[in-house]
């Protein structure tokens, strides 16, 4: 996410919320999202769980076509969280701006570094024109 914030990003407020605090009014109020996830047991975290249970519906209209992007590490597979994420964001109608991060095992240089342009990349299309 500090790809974000980085110095060359102009006119870009980033706003972090945990996903446990998050409410349909941030997403309501946000231009894109960057999304981050363990895999805990196959799926998407329960606290990530949590938060688009308590925002799809309010926020399916409103929020349609804007940007997202996504992280997601696990101990070896990935996979039920990235389909639940994905499901979940295409039935949002959320755009993904950024090809995810996926990394299992003890994350690497390459991994941070994929986050680090996830974040940028997403707030780079934020920017004002």
């Amino acid at each position: 996410m500090s790809g974000a914030t980085a110095p060359e990003i102009e006119g870009v407020r980033v706003v972090r919320r945990a996903a446990l605090a998050a409410t349909a009014v941030d997403v309501l109020e946000a231009d894109g999202y960057l999304l981050g996830t363990p895999a805990n047991l196959g799926y998407m975290s329960g606290a990530l769980k949590h938060f688009f249970d308590q925002v799809y519906y309010p926020c399916l209209d409103g929020t349609r076509g804007r940007p997202f992007g996504y992280y997601v590490h696990g101990g070896s597979d990935t996979t039920g969280a990235v389909r639940g994420i994905e499901s979940v964001t295409t039935g949002l109608g959320w755009q993904r701006a950024a090809p995810a991060v996926n990394a299992t095992g003890e994350p690497g240089k390459a991994d941070l570094e994929a986050c680090w342009e996830l974040g940028a990349t997403l707030a780079a299309g934020l920017m004002d024109d």
